[in-house]
C-alpha cells in the first residue's frame, strides 16, 4: 500500500506558494508520483491584498479555490496575531473594516475563532457566522508591524550605523553600496530618510538589492556574494516624501512616532537651508505650499526658527503656530539643488572633462561599463546643470568604481555602485562650454 504523508512549510517568502504538500507513494521502480488530493493540498490559505507590502492589506482566504474576503466581524485581535505571526509580520498595528477597500469575490462565510497562538490560520477552529451577511464596508483589513529583524549598530543611536539582519537565527551584516538599500533600511526602522551611506567595516556580508521603494528588507532580493558592511545614517526628525530624488519632496516631521507634513506659513528660507543641509544636498532652490502634494496623515503644529547655521532640524528652536489651522494645498514643498560633488575635470570647462565624485572625503574616479557610459553620463550632465550629453570618451588609464544609472535619476548617489574598477570616462556635456 502506498503511504501518504502530508507536511506544511512555513516561510514569509515561500508561504505565497506553498503551504501544504501532499507527497505519496513511491513505486518499485523508485519513481516518485506525486498524489495530492484537494483536502491534503491547499496552496496558500491566507494573503493581504491591497496594502503597502508584505505585511498590510486585506483579508483574504482561499475558498474552494477562489479568493473570499472576511468580514470584520468574523475577525478579532487573535486571529490577526495569527496571520501576522504566518506571514513573518510584527505584532497587529490596526484593523479595521474597509481598510483596504471591498474584495470583488465572495465573502468567507465562517468566522475564526483562533486562541492567538497557532502556527497557521488553517489551524484555527472555525464556527458558522452569527450574520447572514457582511454589509459594505466591512472587509476586514490589517496592518502589521514590520518584523523587528533589523537594526543600525555602533553609530550611536537607533538610526545611525552599520547594517545588521536577523536571519536564520543569528544577527548578520548585510553588504552593499547602494541608496536603495539605506532608504528601505531607514524607512523600515521608522527614521526618515537617508542622510549618508557609507563603507562599513570590513566584514563581508551578504548583498542585497532593492528599489527603494520596498517597506522592510525581506521584500529585496539578496544574493550570496559578499559585499564589505553598509554603514548607513538616517535623519531621525525629518523626511521629503514624494520627490524625485533624495534631495526633494514634501517636508515631513517626526510627531509623536508618526510622520507630520508642515505648513508653508511654518516654514521659510532658513529651516529649508536646514534641511537641505542635514541630507546633504545643495541649496533651497524652490519652496512652495502643495509642490509635492499634501500628506495623508496629521499636520505640525508648531512653527520653525531655524537661523540657517543649524546641523540638524532637530537643532531649531520652534514655537506655537500663529494660525490654527493650514488649509488644504498648504504642506510645504522643498526642492534641493543637487549636492556639489560631482565635477568633470581636464576638459577646459565646468561642462567637459573625466568624471569625478566625492566619496568618503576625497574625489574618486568614476568609472562605467560601455553599455552604461551614456546613461552615467546624462545623469552627470543634469546633476551639473550642463544641458543634455554630447559625447562620451574613454578617459585616462586610471580605473574607478563602476556606477550603474538608468539615466533618468538626478544625481549619481542615486545609481547603483559596484565594487569591481572599470576604466574612467570623460564626458562632454551641451552647456555652458566656456573655455575656462
Amino acid at each position: 500500500e502506498p503511504i501518504s504523508t502530508s507536511y506544511s512549510i512555513k516561510h514569509s517568502k515561500l508561504q505565497s506558494f506553498i503551504q501544504h504538500i501532499c507527497v505519496s507513494s513511491l513505486t518499485d521502480s523508485s519513481t516518485k508520483l506525486i498524489e495530492c488530493s484537494t483536502n491534503s493540498f491547499s496552496p496558500e490559505s491566507v494573503r493581504l491584498v491591497g496594502g503597502a507590502g508584505l505585511c498590510s492589506g486585506r483579508v483574504e482566504v482561499k475558498s474552494n479555490q477562489s479568493w473570499a474576503s472576511v468580514c470584520e466581524a468574523d475577525f478579532d485581535r487573535q486571529d490577526a496575531e495569527v496571520v501576522c505571526g504566518e506571514l513573518g509580520c510584527g505584532a497587529p498595528a490596526a484593523l479595521q473594516g474597509g481598510l483596504y477597500g471591498e474584495g470583488e469575490g465572495q465573502t468567507w462565510d465562517k468566522e475564526f475563532q483562533c486562541k492567538g497562538k497557532e502556527s497557521l490560520l488553517l489551524d484555527c477552529d472555525t464556527s458558522d457566522r452569527e450574520n447572514n451577511t457582511c454589509l459594505p464596508g466591512n472587509a476586514v483589513g490589517l496592518t502589521c508591524s514590520e518584523p523587528d529583524d533589523v537594526r543600525l549598530v555602533g553609530g550611536g543611536s537607533r538610526c545611525a550605523g552599520g547594517v545588521v539582519w536577523y536571519d536564520q537565527g543569528e544577527w548578520r551584516t548585510v553588504g552593499a553600496e547602494d541608496w536603495d538599500v539605506a532608504a528601505v533600511v531607514c524607512r523600515q526602522l521608522g527614521c526618515g530618510s537617508t542622510v549618508s551611506v557609507l563603507l562599513g567595516d570590513t566584514t563581508r556580508a551578504f548583498r542585497l538589492s532593492c528599489y527603494g521603494s520596498e517597506s522592510s528588507l525581506r521584500e529585496c532580493s539578496r544574493s550570496y556574494d559578499l559585499s564589505p558592511g553598509l554603514t548607513v545614517i538616517c535623519s531621525e526628525s525629518v523626511r521629503l516624501v514624494d520627490g524625485a530624488g533624495l534631495c526633494s519632496g514634501r517636508v515631513e516631521v517626526k510627531s509623536n512616532q508618526s510622520w507630520a507634513s508642515v505648513c508653508e506659513a511654518d516654514f521659510d528660507q532658513q529651516d529649508a537651508e536646514v534641511v537641505c543641509g542635514e541630507f546633504g544636498c545643495g541649496a533651497p532652490a524652490a519652496l512652495q505650499g502643495g509642490l509635492y502634494g499634501e500628506g495623508g496623515g496629521q499636520t505640525w503644529d508648531k512653527e520653525f526658527q531655524c537661523k540657517g547655521n543649524e546641523s540638524l532640524l532637530l537643532d531649531c528652536d520652534t514655537s506655537d503656530r500663529k494660525h490654527n489651522t493650514c488649509l488644504p494645498g498648504n504642506a510645504v514643498g522643498l526642492t534641493c539643488s543637487e549636492p556639489d560633488d560631482v565635477r568633470l575635470v581636464g576638459g577646459g570647462s565646468r561642462c567637459a572633462g573625466g568624471v569625478e565624485w566625492y566619496d568618503q572625503g576625497e574625489w574618486r574616479t568614476v568609472g562605467a561599463d560601455d553599455g552604461d557610459q551614456r546613461d552615467v553620463a546624462a545623469v552627470v550632465c543634469r546633476q551639473l546643470g550642463c544641458g543634455s550629453t554630447v559625447s562620451v570618451l574613454p578617459g585616462n588609464t586610471t580605473r574607478g568604481k563602476n556606477i550603474i544609472c538608468s539615466g533618468s535619476e538626478p544625481s549619481l548617489r542615486d545609481c547603483y555602485r559596484m565594487y569591481d574598477l572599470l576604466p574612467g570616462l570623460t564626458v562632454i556635456c551641451s552647456g555652458n562650454n566656456n573655455r575656462l
